[in-house]
């Protein structure tokens, strides 16, 4: 018997060693004649040709963007220990500034609560079970959250993301499946709404409508002439370069009209606007006419992720549909852990403080503050960019911003401003704009 057993390994393996010419592969393992082809040595003049190319067009493209103003650098800062409105600039000697273009409107990434239950589960769990949603990275924390993303959104359901971008992705995905969907989409939606609706629309063939920004009687116009059995209108609730909200009982009203689907991204809106937090459709009355509700924990969480709110039969599309969930891995417990602090720590007080800065802000300028994101817009690229230049000297972190985030001519500053900013933080910031002939 192990005469026989041993013979037979050997045959097996003469007959599986690959051939040298090949490289290395497992034993076994068929070889096409076209990989075959693919696997052999290049000719050194073509491949080094093909180099060639694709750096002249990386140059090419490079100089392009700086020509215009509109290459992207990156700038390391360092939290200021215990503060969410000054960071540090280890490239400028170590000089602090005042940050007015973070996300976190309620100053909760800071808060002492936050920070316990962060460290408490990086302590207990360390970043958790690492895997997607589905095969093992959801615990009982997540489950949790869930229920506590639901109850603030008035959901019979909610599903975590990686991102609010990957949130987008997947909804858009799992609803616009065929050529009988039409997508309804304001001009000025972010860029993972844009992204997720033009994806959607190459891949099955629905069609996409793009209405003027904040324009119902455009989307309604729209709406009237689509045939599509199923449409589906999406929109920001707070538009996170301009700062101005939907007007999502428009909006609502259209979609019992013409029997469409609402999708909202309330990202920028969450737990800022509504009695409880729940966004722009909840401080208008219509959270209960809203069918998708997209959120980040990044922003006045304070944290990182995103969600959807929404029923418990479209959690189960989006878990089995969804792609951008499917194919991610859950959040860390520590995130998860601080989103959860974080939403007990969103109450009406702590609003009031925000809104309280905005409203210094808006009487020490004269102007109109809808939302803790107030643009500056200045016009040119050269003109955003020095002016953020001139600002950062002067201690206050407004990076500029340009297209093809904003329109081409509307180049901006974007404030944005926090509960944790002090009333003499936004004096300050004015003074300064106003010396610069910004205000």
């Amino acid at each position: 018997m192990r005469r026989r057993l041993s013979t037979r390994v050997a045959q097996h393996t003469r007959r599986c060693v690959p051939d040298p010419t090949l490289g290395t592969r497992p034993f076994g393992e068929s070889v096409g004649a076209a990989q075959w082809t693919a696997d052999r040595p290049q000719p050194a003049a073509a491949s080094q040709a093909s180099s060639r190319a694709w750096q002249d067009w990386v140059d090419t493209a490079v100089g392009d963007l700086r020509a215009q103003r509109l290459l992207r650098s990156l700038r390391a800062v360092d939290p200021v220990r215990q503060s969410s409105t000054r960071v540090c600039l280890p490239e400028d000697d170590g000089k602090v500034v005042l940050n007015f273009s973070a996300n976190d409107y309620l100053g909760l990434s800071c808060a002492p609560e936050v920070q316990a239950a962060a460290s408490e589960a990086a302590l207990a769990y360390g970043s958790g079970p690492r895997g997607s949603a589905l095969v093992c990275g959801y615990t009982v924390a997540h489950r949790r959250l869930e229920r506590d993303l639901a109850r603030l959104k008035g959901c019979e359901e909610a599903l975590l993301f990686p991102t609010g971008f990957a949130a987008n992705l997947a909804v858009l995905g799992a609803l616009i499946t065929s050529p009988s969907c039409a997508i309804f989409s304001d001009a000025l939606n972010h860029a993972s709404i844009v992204d997720g609706a033009r994806l959607a629309a190459k891949s099955t063939g629905a069609v996409l409508h793009v209405y003027r920004h904040g324009d119902l009687s455009h989307l309604e116009a729209l709406l009237s002439a689509s045939a599509a059995p199923r449409k589906l209108i999406i929109s920001d609730s707070l538009f996170s370069m301009d700062g101005d909200l939907a007007d999502c009982a428009g909006l609502a009203t259209l979609r019992d009209r013409y029997s469409a689907l609402l999708c909202l991204d309330e990202a920028h809106a969450t737990l800022l606007f509504g009695g409880s937090g729940g966004g722009v459709a909840q401080s208008q009355g219509v959270a209960e006419k809203v069918d998708v509700s997209v959120g980040t924990l990044s922003k006045a969480c304070g944290s990182h992720g995103g969600f959807v709110g929404c029923s418990a039969q479209l959690k189960q599309l989006l878990l089995s549909k969804g792609r951008a969930g499917i194919y991610s891995t859950a959040l860390p417990a520590p995130a998860v852990a601080a989103a959860r602090a974080a939403i007990q720590l969103a109450t009406p007080e702590r609003r009031s403080c925000l809104w309280s800065v905005v409203s210094a802000f808006s009487s020490a300028t004269r102007t109109v503050a809808h939302s803790p994101i107030v643009p500056l817009v200045v016009g040119s690229e050269e003109r955003a960019l020095e002016a953020a230049r001139c600002l950062l000297s002067a201690g206050f972190l407004v990076p500029a911003i340009r297209p093809p985030t904003v329109p081409p001519g509307t180049a901006r500053l974007r404030l944005a401003f926090s509960a944790a900013h002090e009333h003499s933080d936004v004096l300050a910031l004015v003074n300064e704009l106003r010396k610069l002939d910004l205000l």
